[in-house]
């Protein structure tokens, strides 16, 4: 490792510790400053707030219309899609559409470990009920070697005894289904890696070039590898309206695809504060699908094979393999790489373990577990120092950017609702006796109140993006799921700041404290 890589791992943790150490001590030593500041900062959040809702609510309002839309039938009669490999710019006009859109297979990857078979069931269910035509789907159940394997006459199908069985019945039960179904056995220990998301689906997709794509010479051009997650439950037209955006994108060869994570598959069986969470990654990725320019991967996505290929698979050795594919691409083609946002959901798993604190400590090693994609800053500028190619300004944009991602995911709801009333305890008595001191209450109370308005947003959005009722349901169940809400500073903090805290803090200190991949469990339900 690199002295330069090394110090911007140490960065983001330094930036956040040094920003909080300042402001308690600085609330002693010069408690006006700091009282000015955070009415300064209180208005910034105030109006990038109000700026973030305006995005939440368009493409709330664009997704409805997608979800409206009938992406298979709109393939078959749109006259004017990109037909290749030959010359992927060329605009093909053609009455029969089917020629061009015919040709692209799916190869999806569904990464398990130990998840139980009605999870996984339910997520081939859903291939099974869309409307892409199967015999253009390359299925791949991608399980671990590690943990306990049990070997067969056949093959050592998984993780554990439960894993294997899994695998079985789900090869039973749908392996007949697709184009071509295949399982694979992520070895053990190999080399360079470290157990976890990345290594497997990285194998997979070898295990399925060699055995399928490359055996049937099916060109690279003409396939999208979708890697989900193995609880990822898709609606009918996800495939309709990806292929659609593949086809007429501006580069749709140096492009991934990203839909929206809706963690709606169990979010009636999961607690509050489990739904907040799950609200709150939800909104925060709908906003982004409207800022393209600042848009990356995240979970559940999709990327040309060719594209995969070029760049030799996902990364084995770290944690965030799923952000870090966006990195990887856009060094290797010098910077014109980017994301093409579906405005079309998936559905997911809402985090919940057997018994609530179990459900909250899971909760907790989930956000710490994103938060530890900081470990892309150091990866993405030693990468900006070794290549030539990509402008300067390009490259400044992006490492501020994501510097600032991570700083403010560490920092911000601590500055708001943790640190904003230290003037007021360690200024002592030449602060407390100024107006400034007696207006820095009602200051605070009032911007934040005000900046509330995005919780009612998100509050009303939460109602309408959820799934069918179950009978249980009742219109009184309403008002449980609007005064949910009031843990939202609970989830800022405690699964947001303080994760974002820790991952950084780990990235800093390296060596033993580093994080290795968390498998979120798989739960559809909680005790009592």
């Amino acid at each position: 490792m690199s002295k330069l890589y090394r110090f911007f791992e140490i960065l983001p943790g330094a930036l956040a510790w040094t920003t909080l150490i300042l402001a308690i001590f600085l609330s002693w030593y010069r408690p006006v400053w700091v009282a000015l500041f955070i009415i300064v900062f209180d208005l910034y959040w105030l109006f990038k707030t109000l700026y973030l809702i305006i995005h939440l609510h368009l493409c709330f309002t664009k997704t409805n219309q997608n979800l409206k839309i009938n992406w298979l039938e709109k393939l078959k009669s749109d006259p004017k899609l990109r037909i290749y490999p030959n010359d992927p710019n060329k605009i093909f006009v053609d009455s029969d559409a089917f020629v061009v859109w015919g040709r692209v297979y799916h190869l999806i990857i569904l990464p398990m470990y130990k998840e139980p078979y009605n999870v996984v069931k339910e997520s081939f269910e859903s291939l099974i009920q869309s409307n892409y035509p199967k015999d253009k789907m390359i299925v791949v159940l991608a399980t671990e070697e590690r943990a306990s394997p049990v070997n067969s006459s056949e093959l050592s199908y998984g993780a554990s005894p439960e894993a294997q069985e899994t695998a079985k019945q789900i090869k039973q039960d749908f392996g007949d289904k697709f184009f071509k179904f295949l399982i694979t056995v992520h070895p053990e220990d190999l080399p360079n890696e470290i157990p976890g998301k990345g290594s497997n689906q990285a194998w997979a997709a070898k295990q399925a070039k060699k055995e399928i794509i490359d055996s049937l010479k099916i060109p690279y051009e003409n396939i999208l590898v979708s890697v989900f997650d193995v609880d990822t439950q898709i609606l009918k037209d996800y495939f309709g309206i990806l292929t659609y955006n593949f086809l007429t994108c501006e580069k749709p060869f140096n492009s991934s695809y990203q839909p929206i994570p809706f963690f709606n598959n169990n979010i009636y069986q999961a607690p509050a504060l489990a739904r907040v969470v799950s609200f709150s990654c939800t909104s925060w990725q709908m906003m982004q699908q409207i800022r393209p320019e600042k848009l990356t991967t995240f979970s559940s996505q999709s990327i040309p094979f060719k594209a995969l290929v070029d760049i030799g698979f996902w990364h084995t050795y770290l944690v965030s393999e799923d952000s870090n594919i966006f990195f990887q691409c856009f060094l290797y083609y010098n910077g014109d790489w980017r994301v093409v946002p579906l405005f079309y959901p998936v559905s997911m798993d809402t985090n919940v373990g057997p018994t609530f604190k179990e459900t909250l400590v899971n909760l907790y090693k989930q956000q710490r577990r994103w938060a530890w994609g900081a470990e892309n800053i150091p990866y993405l500028i030693t990468g900006f120092s070794k290549n030539k190619k990509i402008p300067s300004k390009v490259k400044w944009r992006w490492a501020i950017d994501l510097i600032s991602s991570f700083y403010a995911w560490a920092t911000n709801a601590l500055l708001i609702f943790a640190l904003g009333w230290l003037p007021l305890l360690l200024g002592g008595d030449r602060f407390n006796i100024t107006i400034l001191s007696y207006n820095l209450p009602k200051i605070t109370s009032t911007l934040l109140t005000i900046a509330s308005v995005g919780i009612a947003s998100s509050v009303i959005l939460s109602i309408l993006t959820l799934p069918s009722k179950p009978k249980w349901f009742k219109k009184w169940h309403y008002l449980l799921y609007v005064l949910q809400w009031v843990f939202m500073p609970v989830n800022l903090i405690f699964f947001g700041a303080i994760p974002g805290l820790d991952a950084q803090t780990r990235l800093m200190l390296g060596g033993k404290f580093r994080l290795g991949f968390w498998v979120t469990p798989k739960r559809r339900t909680i005790e009592n």
